[in-house]
């Protein structure tokens, strides 16, 4: 397994039961991967485990993640293959076999879209390897100077969203209806906020609260990376094109430390870690433009499933009906036009 990934402990984490909150809630995971790694599997009977702990997850969004490319074929069509495989999940579910949950409903895949117009093929091959279930882009940014906080399957120039290349190829997304899922980290949300303005009929979702960073060179510099952030995401709500996924943080970048107890955080920890974070994302954005994420199986070296959405919970705590349907299902449903 990666040492780019909290380890998953099986053991760790059975040892945090609780009671689930709110079973009555019904919810869209709006970002979840499912993979065969060497060392880590996560495919649909384990996803399927994970929602089975009790909360009412009734449909799922699978994200790229670099999986079930195709062996052969042309380079920029082997992606494809992730569509693919999502798509026989899909309808592995809608028969109705594995119960109510509709996991894989909306697809978003990969194209290199610094290849421009070129790239609208490739999205073309999505579409139909899709049937009916594919909705966007994800062309992972994340860029930084420190090497520690990058992950080496991605290798973005740090202009990438600047250049005239990406450009055309989010032009191709526009002219299918497409969105564009952005993962990038906190200091680089000022170029997403400029491509939103130049292409503000293209709907956009930034990913994981807006990538926050608290390891290595961005240890102990909470309070001016809050600074920076809260800024650029400011700057960022106000193009009403542009989503937020809030969750993400179970990871290791933000360093908040919760996978080193002797069992897993309970809920009522991650609300406590989260919500700094969280509730700014809210406030910044609205309920009808945030959607809560798993962002499973990455995050689930950090906490079990039903903690964290017993957590996401904890912090809509104060929220209206209307503002909890927007946050655990509405917005991910309207965003990737789910049915």
């Amino acid at each position: 397994m990666s040492q780019h990934y909290i380890p998953v402990r099986e053991e760790w984490l059975a040892a945090r039961q609780e009671e689930i909150l709110d079973p009555g809630q019904r919810i869209v995971d709006p970002h979840h991967h499912l993979w065969e790694r060497p060392g880590w599997r996560y495919r649909l009977d384990d996803i399927l485990a994970d929602i089975r702990t009790g909360h009412d997850v009734y449909a799922t969004v699978l994200v790229q993640a670099r999986a079930f490319h195709r062996a052969d074929g042309p380079e920029e069509l082997r992606p494809v293959g992730e569509t693919q495989y999502a798509a026989g999940v899909a309808a592995m579910c809608e028969s109705g076999i594995y119960g109510d949950v509709r996991v894989c409903a909306g697809i978003v895949g990969f194209a290199d879209l610094t290849r421009g117009a070129a790239a609208g093929a490739v999205l073309d091959a999505h579409l139909a390897a899709g049937n009916g279930r594919f909705r966007g882009i994800r062309h992972i940014a994340t860029w930084d100077t420190d090497p520690v906080v990058l992950n080496p399957a991605y290798t973005p120039a740090e202009d990438m969203l600047d250049s005239a290349g990406f450009r055309a190829g989010i032009a191709e997304l526009g002219k299918r209806g497409l969105s564009f899922d952005s993962w990038m980290y906190f200091h680089q949300i000022p170029k997403l906020t400029a491509l939103a303005r130049a292409f503000p009929a293209v709907p956009m979702v930034l990913n994981h609260c807006g990538g926050i960073l608290g390891i290595s060179s961005y240890a102990g510099r909470r309070d001016e990376v809050f600074a920076t952030w809260s800024a650029n995401m400011r700057d960022l709500a106000a193009c009403p094109n542009v989503m937020v996924k809030v969750g993400g943080l179970g990871m290791r970048l933000p360093g908040l430390g919760l996978e080193q107890g002797e069992i897993a955080p309970s809920s009522t920890m991650l609300a406590e870690a989260w919500k700094p974070w969280m509730e700014p994302c809210i406030e910044m954005f609205g309920t009808s433009r945030c959607m809560f994420e798993s962002n499973f199986p990455v995050d689930k070296g950090g906490y079990g499933y039903a903690a964290g959405w017993n957590a996401f919970k904890r912090i809509a705590a104060g929220a209206s009906a209307e503002e909890k349907a927007d946050l655990f299902w509405r917005s991910a449903s309207r965003f990737y036009r789910l049915a």
